[in-house]
């Protein structure tokens, strides 16, 4: 008599390996994801369908070749179920292949490099974020009704980078004045491109710079004394991470993004507030999009009731994604890029006079990538 593959398995825990960074400058970013995966897997009572989780954390050195590394050895020799994380696009481009090419299911975290939303797009491939050209798309909505004419731009030159320039120019309607594409992740001063912002005399400045980039970006832009003359929009360089130490520098800013911690669903009020509870501080949108994965995963191995030998079955159920997300139901693509809405949010104190972000308006509602029509998945 033929063993039962559900049964047969249901001793062993479900795999799950996490990529990111927790080394280097960057690895506070890394710390906050594995904080809110550390409190999904504390929300699930540390089981799935009955089997114990086991999550494998991996560093990958904010480096693309360690990254690859370590996502092969969760492959070969760690036998993961799944695979999540990745904060960096040019570190997921190099771990992709190992992963989806392997039938095994990778949910990005974070980066959303705009190939794997378009013509390289996976079925094995999710997303519990965004694709990059989406939250600086919602920005240049943001900057026309705002009446911004000329522009200036400043961006890391890397992956994430170019397609968050690309998205403010596909979206804002007016002249873009000057634009600086500087070396990452290397370069940290940034003294002689603002000189050159003060020389354009722009309307507005938007930038992108994530992480410790975007703390050294913020000091310099207050040293340089701009913000009376030239405002800031920014996309992913003001954080709950980077907010305690730059939140006077940063309050009243604008910025725009799918998730923020006062949005009132459910899961969302659960999460930031447990989050708060167990270490201290807010959240940040890694920290949302993290805890989201986990509760993917789960929503997946649910439905299969714990059997992840049926790779068809897994896949559709990670599709249906049947749990509330942090920013309410959680509804994919063709591409399985998140089709959700995006908001304008602004930096201020709490009642307890901590530096957070607050929703002021809704930029646009269920908005799907630019590159989901190149990808041939239905």
């Amino acid at each position: 008599m033929m063993a039962v593959p559900a049964m047969a398995n249901a001793a062993d825990p479900v795999k799950i390996g996490f990529v990111t960074t927790l080394t280097t400058g960057a690895g506070a970013i890394g710390k906050d994801m594995r904080e809110a995966v550390d409190l999904a897997v504390i929300h699930l009572g540390g089981k799935m369908a009955g089997r114990d989780i086991d999550v494998i954390y991996e560093d990958d050195g904010f480096k693309p070749e360690i990254g690859k590394q370590k996502t092969d050895k969760l492959v070969k020799k760690d036998n993961v179920d799944f695979i999540a994380g990745y904060i960096w696009s040019h570190v997921l481009m190099a771990s992709y292949k190992s992963a989806v090419d392997s039938g095994t299911f990778l949910i990005s975290s974070n980066a959303g490099p705009s190939a794997l939303a378009g013509k390289l797009c996976h079925e094995n491939f999710f997303s519990t974020s965004w694709q990059n050209d989406q939250t600086p798309m919602a920005m240049g909505e943001v900057l026309n009704q705002r009446g911004v004419k000329r522009l200036y731009i400043m961006a890391p030159n890397y992956a994430a980078g170019k397609n968050m320039v690309t998205g403010v120019e596909r979206t804002f309607k007016g002249e873009i004045v000057g634009k600086d594409m500087t070396k990452f992740p290397a370069q940290l001063d940034f003294s002689a491109e603002l000189a050159k912002v003060r020389a354009a005399k722009p309307d507005a400045l938007f930038v992108f710079y994530p992480g410790k980039h975007g703390a050294q970006f913020m000091a310099q832009y207050a040293q340089a004394d701009l913000a009376t003359s030239v405002p800031l929009y920014t996309t992913f360089t003001i954080d709950s991470i980077s907010l305690p130490r730059i939140g006077e520098q940063a309050e009243g800013s604008l910025m725009t993004m799918f998730w923020s911690p006062d949005l009132d669903t459910p899961a969302n009020k659960r999460f930031v507030g447990d989050f708060i509870a167990k270490y201290g501080h807010y959240p940040s949108h890694y920290a949302a999009q993290s805890y989201d994965s986990i509760m993917l995963i789960n929503s997946a191995v649910e439905k299969v009731k714990g059997d992840l030998s049926n790779k068809d079955a897994v896949r559709a159920a990670l599709k249906a994604a049947e749990f509330e997300s942090v920013r309410g139901k959680l509804k994919f693509g063709n591409n399985n890029i998140p089709i959700q809405n995006f908001y304008l949010r602004q930096v201020v104190k709490d009642d307890k006079g901590q530096y957070t972000t607050k929703i002021v308006s809704t930029v646009y509602e269920d908005h799907q990538d630019t590159y989901a029509k190149e990808c041939k998945m239905k």
